[in-house]
């Protein structure tokens, strides 16, 4: 029999859509995930928060994470032992590592208008968003520090797909946040992501009142310090839970498309069904997308392929490449006599 305080789990996230999988679990008292390192993973009920370990059979069949809904049991040494997952809404994950966060409601972009603006980057995170099938809300922080806020909204509207929601959020500034209101109800997940220095953990300690050190952006290139090293999950006096990540990158086929579907649905009209939108004849992309736009579809693309190679593929690419690069060096040296 599972035994858990619904009203309790509740303002940590718990819906019907978890309950309806408590079926599937051994008996035992349900928790959630708030932090997962290496060496421990800290379990919240609603009320407490308590130190556990994970059966090692677990860990072979499932890699646990930050959100993720368990049984765990205590023994008769008072240790607090993980026996079971129950299966995710959804999960941010890396092709090539562990899952990141689970269970997610809303997925916050934060992507700084300082030296951190780059449109490209967020694609790539709006693309992970679509892979997770988790709601995207893109967070341009820092509007203090940017001299022209207007001319990189204009450029975001005109790059991301219509419909992308986005907010302009200053992270020290209490009636700045308050705009974020409808996506922090009680019981909501968020998740940051963003790069290092985007603003993400000033946000989370301005929601939470979590103490997560922050830190400063290199002049050189406004790229952070990696203050955050590890994922945690924080509880919101609106009750909702925050979870801070450093990061994603990885993509999958699934994700790109969601995120440029604009050019999947022009490449319908292409000439050639295996159009490259390259420069071939008859192509419908080139000339309608953004070059930036379309250069880094190409980008992801190739990542995408990387992604889903073998290692033994990796190795008989790298092969084959060598192979081009020692002929055309033979082929030079032969022109040059």
């Amino acid at each position: 029999m599972i035994d858990f305080d619904y009203e309790a789990l509740r303002s940590i996230g718990l819906n019907n859509t978890i309950i309806s999988r408590l079926a599937e679990a051994p008996a035992g008292k349900l928790y959630r995930i708030t932090e997962y390192q290496r060496d421990r993973i800290t379990l919240h009920d609603g009320s407490t928060e308590i130190h556990a370990r994970a059966l090692p059979r677990l860990l072979v069949e499932t890699p646990l994470c930050v959100g993720d809904w368990v049984v765990a049991e205590r023994n008769s040494f008072d240790e607090v032992w993980i026996s079971h997952r129950l299966s995710p809404m959804n999960q941010f994950a890396r092709a090539d590592a562990p899952p990141i966060a689970s269970n997610i409601d809303t997925a916050l972009l934060v992507m700084g208008l300082d030296g951190d603006f780059n449109l490209r980057r967020i694609e790539r995170y709006l693309a992970l968003a679509a892979a997770a099938e988790v709601t995207p809300l893109v967070i341009l922080s820092k509007p203090d520090l940017c001299v022209d806020a207007d001319g990189h909204v204009a450029a975001l509207t005109k790059r991301l797909p219509s419909g992308t929601q986005f907010l302009l959020v200053n992270g020290t500034d209490r009636e700045s946040i308050a705009q974020l209101a409808p996506w922090l109800g009680a019981g909501q997940t968020i998740c940051l992501l963003g790069s290092s220095g985007a603003g993400k953990s000033t946000l989370t300690n301005a929601l939470a009142g979590a103490v997560q050190e922050t830190g400063g952006v290199r002049r050189t290139d406004h790229r952070g310090r990696h203050t955050t090293t590890a994922r945690s999950m924080h509880l919101c006096p609106s009750g909702a839970c925050i979870i801070d990540t450093p990061g994603l990158r990885s993509l999958s086929p699934e994700s790109l498309s969601s995120a440029f579907d604009d050019i999947e649905s022009l490449a319908a009209g292409c000439q050639f069904r295996d159009c490259r939108h390259e420069g071939e004849p008859g192509c419908a992309v080139v000339g309608h997308v953004d070059p930036d736009r379309l250069h880094n579809f190409h980008k992801l693309q190739r990542e995408v392929r990387r992604n889903q190679q073998t290692a033994l593929e990796r190795i008989a690419e790298r092969q084959k490449w060598k192979v081009v690069l020692r002929s055309a060096a033979v082929r030079s040296r032969l022109k040059r006599g």
